[in-house]
């Protein structure tokens, strides 16, 4: 980076500031292979920089962790070369030093700038190099002053004029693992030297190919492959090895396949890379083509084989292939390594068998860290939230050191149940052991923060992250959606975009959802727009979704059947259910029943489309469609189940039912229900009539009063202080008595209830909820 020092007195200390700043003009590219670096341009482009005294310098990093200062100008006109170390300390750059910088012996750049007074204001002049081919998208990268100080050296002008590859120097960068810097001499070799007529040896190709993988560049790769090939190297086995690994990571499963399959000589690591790359590819049934192939030609597995091939066994969902290879494991004695052992409870949980992936876990000699994970991310996977946190404080109780991805599970466990204490001691921890400025831990808390209603906490983790990723701001503009903050969700978005991130399908998924949530209607429109003309993203049948709700909400059905109609694929549940909502809400029932008809015909075996097209039939008055419903619903051998909600107070939950009695506090928790229902009745609540929706059956309607979420609420009143938020989870969707009663409780109790429920977060405050009253 560049950095421009102006108006330095003798005496006075300097401003810098960052080249594009708007605060200086932008000084030419010296990293540009087409820039005018004659002595005249320069000189006539160095003009605008000058307003009396002045003193430019250059900023490059090298090699060695120190940044090369290049200085001219000034009221004396001198001249200075620097080297800038951690901590601001400054020492003069020695003659000897640029040798081991990486900087090419006594290259034009260094001493081109150290000349004469007379010459010190004239700007580097270097014959044009070489153009090297378009190996990196975009502009080129820092490092190519560099590579051009490598080209001119005296060192390797003359191994050049010998006819020699060159390898001495990308060997001696990628030592400092600067991979592009390696890629870009091989080029500049390439283009420039002697056509490709040099001779590079092992450790130059081993660099190169080190260099692709660590870039996963495709045409790095190609060309590096390619070169070899033309100049007649005959590769040993590990090198061979290594360049079908280069060709693996950088995607090109395809090519790694010929090339396997024309590889003259193989052993275990090569049948390992290829097997591991088709694995990660997903092509599983390739993979264990060659695995038998492998048993029948090697006739032996390591420990890896058997992680690969397990975790093929996970992404085909075939426990009874995993099986098989844990019963291979354990005849071959493996079963003791760390890693087998984490994968097979990996296979275990994905394919459903949380009980054999807990015996494997109790089987480990050794409970590592991943280990804990792999079973605490199993039973996530299943629901199971409470077996997670408490295997989360076996694991705090065993003394083992946890890492970031144990604080991102448990973060997201606490989300599901509403754990605000067990999501603040994760934090804590978090800090504690030094992941405060991880991204994938500090996502989570953005993630767990905005959907339980602490949205400004969220925004504060958000903005204290060091580095962002496009999950990060995802979470973050979901959760103002979700409160209905459409407006600072769009915001966010904008801010996103201008900030050069580059939005994903879920980023505009989060932002859809948050103008329809929102009735954002002319601002949706546009963003869905763009998804197709700015960001050439094309849009899916959430996004439909989420336009044909805000569709709902204006009250334009018609408009959308319409895009329903006009999709470009076939129409989906979610397109249909958020049609089904909108005719709900606007009591259009001839349209709610055709597509409550088409949910119950693509859904025949889940249980809310039966109750959703019951109760369209008894809106309407249709009770024969509605009791042939109900016939249907006993014929199937389904039945509702009793409407649960919970509520944690004291890092323990607490489950209520419909006219629940079980609790050890029933008696209190009715007396503060009846009492908060009178109350509420003064400000002119009146009980909805009769109501199935959405998912209550009728015997929980002859007691609506003591709704599970009510109770849930009453028992938050009276056990926690009246300044705190109150989070309620509940497994059905809320109906819309319980809807009004609870914007009423958050008006007289001055609370702020968060309720998650089938469908949404609803955020209750000041008598009003977050979904505006669609749901």
């Amino acid at each position: 980076m560049e950095f421009f020092l102006r108006g330095r007195d003798p005496g006075k200390s300097s401003q810098i500031r960052p080249q594009g700043s708007g605060l200086t003009p932008d000084p030419p590219d010296l990293g540009s292979g087409d820039a005018d670096l004659s002595a005249e341009s320069s000189t006539r482009r160095s003009q605008p920089y000058r307003s009396g005294p002045e003193v430019r310098k250059i900023k490059m990093p090298t090699c060695s962790g120190e940044d090369l200062l290049i200085g001219c100008g000034g009221d004396d006109g001198g001249a200075s070369i620097d080297l800038e170390g951690g901590g601001g300390t400054r020492r003069k750059l020695e003659i000897g030093e640029t040798e081991s910088l990486g900087l090419g012996g006594q290259g034009p750049i260094q001493w081109s700038w150290a000349r004469s007074r007379a010459d010190s204001r004239a700007p580097m002049v270097l014959p044009p190099p070489p153009r090297p081919s378009e190996l990196f998208e975009g502009d080129y990268p820092q490092c190519f002053p560099r590579c051009i100080n490598a080209y001119r050296s005296p060192r390797y002008c003359a191994r050049r004029k010998r006819g020699l590859f060159v390898g001495s120097t990308i060997n001696r960068v990628w030592a400092f693992i600067q991979y592009k810097e390696v890629l870009w001499l091989f080029e500049i070799e390439k283009c420039g030297g002697q056509g490709g007529r040099g001779v590079a040896g092992f450790t130059t190709y081993e660099a190169l190919v080190n260099a692709c993988i660590g870039l996963k560049s495709i045409r790095g790769a190609r060309r590096v492959y390619m070169y070899m090939m033309r100049s007649g190297y005959e590769a040993d086995l590990y090198l061979a090895n290594r360049v079908l690994l280069m060709h693996v990571k950088c995607g090109m499963v395809g090519d790694a396949r010929k090339l396997f399959d024309e590889m003259p000589e193989r052993n275990l690591t090569s049948w390992n890379i290829m097997i591991g790359g088709l694995v990660d590819g997903g092509e599983y049934g390739e993979a264990f083509e060659l695995f038998l192939m492998m048993w029948v030609e090697v006739s032996d597995a390591s420990s890896r084989t058997f992680v690969t091939m397990i975790r093929g066994s996970a992404g085909l969902g075939e426990v009874f292939v995993g099986r098989q290879l844990h019963s291979c494991v354990l005849k071959m004695g493996v079963h003791c390594d760390m890693f087998v052992s984490c994968t097979l409870i990996d296979m275990y949980s994905k394919c459903g068998f949380i009980e054999d992936a807990r015996r494997v876990f109790d089987g480990m000699v050794e409970k590592t860290v991943v280990g804990w994970n792999s079973i605490i991310a199993g039973y996530a996977l299943h629901g199971c939230g409470e077996e997670a946190l408490g295997l989360y404080y076996q694991m705090r109780d065993s003394r083992v050191k946890m890492d970031y991805f144990t604080f991102s599970i448990i973060i997201s466990i606490c989300a599901r149940l509403a754990s605000v204490e067990h999501a603040k001691q994760a934090h804590a921890g978090l800090v504690r052991q030094g992941f405060g400025s991880d991204v994938v831990a500090n996502t989570a808390l953005v993630d767990f923060y905005s959907k339980w209603g602490k949205i400004e906490d969220a925004q504060r983790v958000f903005d204290k992250m060091l580095v962002k990723n496009v999950m990060s701001w995802n979470a973050l503009i979901a959760g103002y959606g979700n409160h209905g903050r459409g407006i600072e969700a769009v915001e966010m978005f904008e801010r996103m975009v201008f900030e050069g991130m580059v939005p994903s399908h879920v980023t505009f998924l989060a932002v859809l959802s948050a103008c329809a949530n929102s009735s954002l209607y002319d601002k949706g429109w546009e963003i869905f727009e763009s998804m197709s003309g700015d960001h050439k993203i094309k849009p899916r049948a959430m996004h439909y979704a989420c336009m044909i709700e805000l569709l709902g909400r204006e009250g334009l059905l018609d408009e959308a059947f319409s895009l329903i109609e006009n999709a470009p694929f076939s129409p989906t549940e979610n397109m249909w259910a958020a049609l089904l909502t909108a005719c709900r809400i606007h009591r259009n029932f001839e349209l709610g029943k055709f597509a409550a008809e088409k949910l119950y015909k693509m859904e025949p075996e889940k249980l809310n489309n039966y109750i959703v097209l019951l109760n369209v039939y008894n809106s309407s008055g249709r009770f024969e469609e509605a009791q042939s419903v109900i016939q249907t619903l006993k014929d199937r051998g389904l039945r509702l189940l009793p409407a649960c909600s919970w509520i944690e107070v004291g890092k323990k939950p607490h489950f209520f039912l419909f006219g629940d009695k079980s609790h050890v506090q029933t008696e209190e928790i009715y007396k503060k229900l009846d009492g908060v229902m009178l109350e509420i009745r003064k400000q002119g609540y009146v009980p909805v009539g009769k109501h199935l929706l959405p998912d209550v059956d009728e015997q929980e309607e002859h007691i609506s009063s003591y709704h599970s979420e009510k109770l849930a609420i009453a028992f938050g009143l009276i056990t926690t202080p009246s300044y705190t938020p109150l989070q309620v989870v509940q497994g059905h969707r809320i109906c819309g008595d319980c809807h009004d009663v609870i914007k009423l409780i958050a008006m007289v109790t001055r609370r702020e209830i968060v309720v998650r429920d089938a469908s949404r977060f609803h955020h209750f405050k000041d008598g009003t909820c977050s979904c505006g009253d669609y749901w």
